[in-house]
């Protein structure tokens, strides 16, 4: 099974979801290693990539065996996202540009942008046709990613769907949640299995995969081409390798031991100083540590301790403290990883958003202080 994106083949219907602060170059080529993809990198804004800020330019960085380079875009200027994606296939050489429509924080939706967008039907259809337009003449995909709607009572996802065929767009990916929601509850799988039954273009399905079964029970139950993993694979890179198994028939579940996850925790701190030097990329390296040893013994003593590395050899000096023949906590299988916490008592939005789903004068236009990396 594959998954086809335009012109992009796929040898494995596995997309990484951007991650603020995680999907960087190295993060991506660590999970690339394990396993076939589509390896997505942080999100970046139009505007800030138009304009030359150095933060977003940062970030637009590859390694050097990333030879499909994928990027994921916000925007709410239709002309700020058509010249940041011909930005990013002639300067950056991108085979495939996403466009974010679901992204819940409340610094995004309240000034129209995320989750938020797709109430603005009009506007919605004018960001992706500027984008659709601009990759078309270099021949890259354009996807779009989204969410139910904005509550229960304000959703989006089916129309969205339309828009995005219409517009050209190479697939669509559904998080199937609200944005009220956030990350908690359970996704609706069922929204998902609708979307696929509305529209002709191929629908990915994001929400609650932890395992690879998982990922094939979606397949089986909405009929996606695909699936979007997000924080699933938070401290387990090697949930691609299972991924890539699993697509190709075999039933395969990793259970690494301690001392299999030490070398894990090394080679993506490795690849982190590799990227950014010694300071940064430890200090980059400090958050993925609480996930990596997610119900595995180690005192908190050490676990603090390996929390505050600054340079390799201290990295591996507190390594060797962990237990290499400690076994896997079976018990974390198929548990939610990451951000939870519960849902919104409201989404922030611009003041008389709701009033109307076409028209544009409340849009809250990108800024020079959006940030890119969400």
């Amino acid at each position: 099974m594959t998954l086809q994106l335009g012109s992009l083949e796929v040898p494995v219907p596995v997309v990484l979801a951007p991650m603020a602060g995680i999907t960087n170059a190295a993060y991506r080529r660590l999970c690339a290693e394990q396993g076939a993809g589509l390896y997505v990198c942080e999100m970046i804004t139009s505007r800030g990539l138009v304009e030359g800020d150095e933060t977003t330019r940062r970030m637009l960085v590859f390694d050097e065996r990333e030879t499909v380079r994928s990027v994921q875009l916000y925007g709410t200027d239709p002309a700020y996202v058509g010249k940041a994606t011909e930005i990013l296939c002639t300067e950056y050489g991108v085979a495939h540009v996403d466009l974010n429509f679901g992204c819940p924080v409340p610094k995004v939706t309240r000034k129209g942008g995320g989750a938020a967008l797709p109430w603005k039907r009009r506007l919605l259809a004018e960001v992706l046709d500027a984008a659709v337009t601009a990759g078309a003449r270099h021949g890259v995909p354009v996807t779009m990613k989204t969410r139910k709607g904005i509550d229960e009572d304000h959703l989006t996802y089916l129309d969205a769907g339309r828009i995005a065929q219409e517009a050209g767009c190479a697939a669509i990916a559904l998080h199937g949640r609200t944005a009220l929601q956030g990350y908690s509850g359970t996704a609706d799988w069922d929204a998902i299995a609708r979307l696929v039954d509305h529209v002709d273009i191929p629908v990915l399905g994001n929400g609650d995969i932890w395992e690879a079964a998982d990922a094939l029970r979606m397949v089986e139950q909405t009929g996606v081409a695909g699936v979007v993993v997000g924080r699933g694979c938070l401290g387990r890179p090697w949930l691609f390798r299972d991924l890539a198994a699993a697509f190709r028939g075999e039933q395969v579940a990793t259970l690494p031991t301690l001392g299999e996850v030490r070398e894990m925790m090394r080679r993506h701190a490795e690849l982190l100083v590799e990227h950014m030097g010694e300071e940064r990329g430890c200090k980059e390296f400090r958050k993925h540590v609480t996930w990596y040893l997610k119900g595995f013994p180690a005192g908190g003593d050490l676990r603090r301790a390996l929390a505050l590395v600054s340079t390799l050899a201290e990295l591996d000096e507190r390594l060797a403290q962990l237990d290499p023949t400690a076994p896997f906590p079976v018990v974390e299988l198929g548990t939610p990883r990451g951000r939870q916490g519960g849902p919104r008592r409201s989404v922030a939005l611009p003041e008389g958003w709701l009033d109307d789903t076409d028209g544009t004068a409340c849009v809250v236009r990108e800024d020079a202080s959006e940030t890119s990396g969400g």
